[in-house]
């Protein structure tokens, strides 16, 4: 591809930009055998043999020996990954960690609320809330779950292959610049892209004073950092990001950022024509054994509550009569602890026989609607 052709594909970029305007806001920082004699062509062909079969051997590894990131797909159940903590290192922040075990900033934060972001205290301990809930939806291609700030890549597995699925933090667009919902597909692929600031972008700065030129070159001030992914959709990419501080929040104009390391290895690895699929979903229900769990992501402009729930409890196969502690339920869901949470069920001699498990959520559509009329005018309800 002609560099003229990558520099107008770069440019439908139009949300993957965290321009701080000149201020810095976020600071980080075989040997082969050969011979032609024909008693080393036994000791070739054992070489062949040993290494196929490490291989082979490094495909069945357990969930543990994985990379951070990656974990084997669960036979039963739909949850992947343990929570864990860490010693702080010397000159370590907590961005540093969350960098190393693939993390992002909000969750880092909400994990250890009371731990100095930028110097914590060496020695001390760190908690890595790596347990997830996979998506209720095809694991194939990209999951892109907006409300969770993270990304789910479900590559192809050879038959005796284990599956995987591999997940990490991302940047997506502020308040403002929503990023599109819906199954979309990767379509091109860019290395060392250049990125043209939109009109809108150009104009944004120009009114705070600040001014963007017409093109930025690839390098260190590139905000689409070294590679780019784009989609079938005008103006929106997954690409890396020149400020990796900012992965897992929600800073761009739209598009997916991730850590220059990760799409670096993403791109290497994901197709174009790869299926894409972007949903917004603040609530997950999981199943490990016979115990559910809730995993909630409230933010400040989105708040998880139990219509989010019930949603999430409908594509949960499973479910239906399934018996839960509400009080727990509510409580967990005002807190956001972004962690799987388990619903333990009221003790046995508190809960009540009941045929339809499930009719208090009934009750509670029903009790909502009823407020939402009371508010409305006669004309709105259609009164005479």
């Amino acid at each position: 591809m002609k560099r003229s052709e990558q520099h107008l594909a770069a440019l439908t970029c139009s949300a993957g930009r965290f321009y701080n305007h000149g201020k810095t806001i976020l600071i980080m920082r075989s040997h082969c055998f050969f011979s032609a004699a024909w008693r080393f062509r036994v000791l070739a062909l054992g070489a062949v043999l040993f290494t196929v079969s490490a291989a082979a051997m490094a495909k069945a590894q357990p969930e543990e020996a994985l990379p951070k990131g990656h974990y084997a797909l669960p036979e039963n159940g739909n949850m992947v990954g343990e929570a864990y903590r860490v010693t702080v290192k010397k000159d370590e922040t907590l961005l540093d960690i969350a960098a190393e075990h693939q993390v992002g900033y909000e969750e880092i934060r909400r994990a250890n609320p009371d731990t100095s972001l930028w110097v914590p205290k060496p020695g001390s301990q760190v908690t890595i809330p790596a347990r997830y809930i996979l998506p209720p939806v095809r694991r194939e291609g990209l999951v892109i779950n907006l409300a969770e700030l993270r990304l789910y890549y479900f590559p192809d597995a050879a038959q005796s292959e284990t599956p995987i699925v591999e997940t990490y933090p991302i940047g997506i667009g502020r308040e403002g610049y929503t990023t599109p919902l819906g199954v979309t597909k990767t379509t091109m692929k860019l290395k060392d892209p250049a990125w043209y600031p939109p009109d809108s972008i150009r104009q944004e700065a120009a009114e705070k004073g600040d001014s963007l030129p017409s093109v930025v070159p690839p390098g260190p001030d590139n905000p689409l950092g070294t590679r780019a992914i784009l989609l079938d959709l005008p103006g929106y990419l997954i690409h890396g990001t020149n400020r990796p501080d900012g992965v897992g929040m929600r800073v761009s104009h739209g598009c997916i950022r991730l850590r220059p390391e990760t799409v670096q290895s993403l791109f290497t690895r994901v197709g174009v024509g790869e299926r894409v699929n972007i949903i917004d979903m603040p609530v997950k229900i999981g199943r490990d054994g016979k115990r559910l769990y809730v995993q909630s992501y409230p933010l400040e402009e989105q708040k998880a509550g139990m219509d989010a729930f019930i949603g999430a409890l409908e594509k949960t196969p499973g479910t239906e009569q399934a018996v839960l502690d509400y009080t727990r339920l509510a409580a967990t869901l005002d807190a956001g602890s972004w962690q799987p949470t388990p619903l333990a069920p009221l003790p046995e001699a508190v809960i009540e026989p009941r045929k339809q498990p499930r009719h208090w959520f009934d009750a509670f559509r029903s009790w909502r609607q009823s407020v939402e009329t009371s508010y409305k005018t006669p004309e709105q309800r259609g009164d005479a």
